[in-house]
């Protein structure tokens, strides 16, 4: 790859006033080039207005659902639309509720907007509410929403207490 330098060997003079010439590099083909910059993101897809979907989504870019969607939805960015009807479960690592979901949202970071309407339960590491969002359900905090961990039943009562023995369960 490299050779000996010729500056010290013995051999014809060149001449003194002659600009000294760069070394050669070694030629890389341009197959060899690779792009350092990193891509640019693809923008949203966006699902119209005019536009229903029966079944499930998912894709590991951004969404913006405007129309009606019949069945579950995973993304990266989510954003429901003022005119959207979601009826499923979303899971998002970012969640921006404007219009309509009828079903479980999974999020990192949910928020619901003023015209935000949910029907159905909300698990979150992060949430903001404005006012104005209509919201019917329960909400829960996770360190890790999108797991799917935590879908049983939340336990009742006081964790506490022992619980009840057999007999104590036929007494009542």
């Amino acid at each position: 790859m490299f050779s000996k330098s010729k500056i010290n060997e013995p051999g014809p003079k060149a001449d003194e006033n002659a600009k000294p010439s760069a070394p050669e590099m070694p030629r890389s083909s341009p197959s060899d080039f690779k792009p350092s910059a990193p891509k640019a993101k693809p923008p949203a897809s966006v699902l119209s207005s005019d536009l229903h979907i029966t079944g499930n989504l998912k894709t590991t870019g951004d969404i913006q659902v405007e129309g009606t969607v019949e069945g579950d939805i995973r993304a990266h960015l989510l954003t429901i639309g003022e005119t959207a009807t979601i009826k499923g479960e979303v899971t998002a690592d970012d969640v921006v509720i404007n219009g309509r979901i009828v079903g479980r949202v999974r999020g990192l970071k949910v928020r619901l907007t003023a015209t935000a309407r949910v029907e159905g339960d909300i698990i979150h590491k992060t949430i903001a509410i404005e006012s104005g969002a209509h919201f019917e359900g329960s909400v829960q905090r996770q360190e890790d929403p999108l797991s799917g961990k935590g879908r049983g039943p939340v336990p009742t009562g006081n964790p506490a207490l022992p619980a009840p023995t057999k007999a104590e369960q036929t007494d009542s």
